[in-house]
């Protein structure tokens, strides 16, 4: 029994399946919604597609070192962390080194590729966050020297991303970080407390430029906006109808003809409803709720309290993403730019999602191993009481010396 517990590598397979089944899915849909795209920019119709493709096969080599790579180490090196996500975030800022696509700086290059900080922000972030957290579960409930402290560090992430500007992905990072707040037992009061002076703050600095007001309420009525800030929604309203509940079938999309912009990236999922309807959306949802729920189940059965914090973080940014995604496309939220998880082209939220899925693996390693041992443990200590109770029954009784005994 020992000897096949060494063995064994507690490999969470039912979120290793998934995340290759939605990976692969989102593989497709990319070629499918970015060929004409292609074509007319690089002459290429796979030019996303192979793209892509290699950053799938570094992310899923990246994903296997990382579910082998003990997540614990990372209470170490979560110090280091934070600083090369700050330098990576002062780096954009830097003429010549910042990269520039559409009027916002997210992008640096390194060796050909462009690489978006923001994103390894969301999960340097979550590390620093569980792993201070954890260390303070004596004091939490007190607001200066427990919640605060760890806020503070991202405040200036915060700020860091807003001079991009990227309100989506800052807004995504202050949300998870309230999240991992509550589930290491902060104070619902100075929870609500910091959450409404966010959004004073954020209501605040979204009325300083018509733009970005525009952004943030333009969704509720893109069709008196058709001709500036509502004109993608309302093209992925037709994308949407046209799907209906089986789709026009793939490679079908009407929208992805130059009349929706960003449909390989950030709308992809309007593509996914038009070409294979409420049936493909379906498969979408179900196989990333598969991967939420195995994370739920993975940080509540760490008994660490960092691996539990950081499981919890991992899935609180997974879930972020997929909801201000999903409702950016449907109009029920503002459109900010955030990507869909696995499906959305763009290679370093693909990275990123992949080595926050090896360590969540990992972590799941960890919790199972130690699961397993614990059953073992017992089943060799109730072994060990019966086999003590079966001796002391079979042992023959030794008269007992009395006074009275001569």
């Amino acid at each position: 029994m020992e000897q096949q517990q060494k063995k064994s590598l507690h490999i969470d397979w039912i979120l290793i399946t998934t995340i290759f089944i939605i990976s692969i899915f989102g593989l497709v849909m990319i070629y499918s919604s970015s060929f004409v795209v292609g074509y007319n920019t690089f002459g290429n119709i796979s030019h996303f597609f192979d793209r892509q493709l290699q950053w799938l096969i570094i992310s899923a080599v990246l994903f296997t070192v990382f579910m082998f790579f003990p997540y614990r180490h990372y209470r170490k090196l979560s110090p280091i962390i934070v600083i090369g996500c700050i330098i990576l975030l002062v780096l954009i800022m830097v003429p010549g080194v910042g990269y520039d696509v559409n009027g916002a700086y997210r992008w640096i290059i390194i060796a050909g590729f462009q690489i978006q900080p923001s994103e390894f922000v969301k999960l340097g972030s979550i590390i620093y966050l569980a792993y201070v957290y954890s260390r303070k579960q004596a004091y939490i409930n007190k607001f200066f020297s427990g919640v605060l402290p760890p806020l503070i560090v991202v405040l200036v992430f915060f700020v860091l991303i807003m001079r991009q500007p990227d309100l989506g992905t800052a807004t995504s990072i202050v949300l998870v970080a309230g999240l991992i707040a509550f589930c290491s037992g902060a104070r619902m009061f100075h929870l609500i407390s910091l959450g409404s002076l966010a959004a004073w703050a954020l209501y605040h600095y979204a009325q300083s430029a018509e733009y970005r007001m525009n952004r943030l309420i333009g969704y509720r009525t893109p069709f008196e906006l058709e001709a500036s800030s509502g004109y993608q929604l309302v093209q992925s309203y037709i994308a949407i109808a046209h799907g209906g509940l089986s789709g026009a079938g793939f490679g079908q999309s009407i929208q992805k003809l130059f009349y929706l912009p960003e449909a390989h990236t950030d709308f992809i999922l309007a593509i996914v409803s038009e070409e294979l309807g409420v049936i493909g959306i379906t498969f979408v949802f179900v196989c990333m709720l598969i991967i939420i729920i195995r994370g739920i189940i993975i940080g509540a059965r760490c008994r660490d309290t960092f691996g539990s914090l950081l499981a919890f973080g991992i899935v609180f940014q997974l879930s972020i993403q997929m909801v201000f995604n999903a409702g950016a496309v449907s109009g029920t939220l503002p459109i900010t730019g955030i990507p869909f998880p696995f499906l959305s082209y763009g290679g370093s939220s693909l990275m990123v999602t992949f080595i926050s899925m090896g360590i969540l693996a990992n972590i799941s390693r960890k919790a199972e191993k130690e699961r397993k041992e614990r059953l073992i443990n017992e089943e060799t200590f109730e072994d060990e009481v019966a086999t003590t109770k079966v001796s002391s029954v079979n042992t023959p009784l030794r008269p007992v010396r009395t006074l009275g005994n001569k």
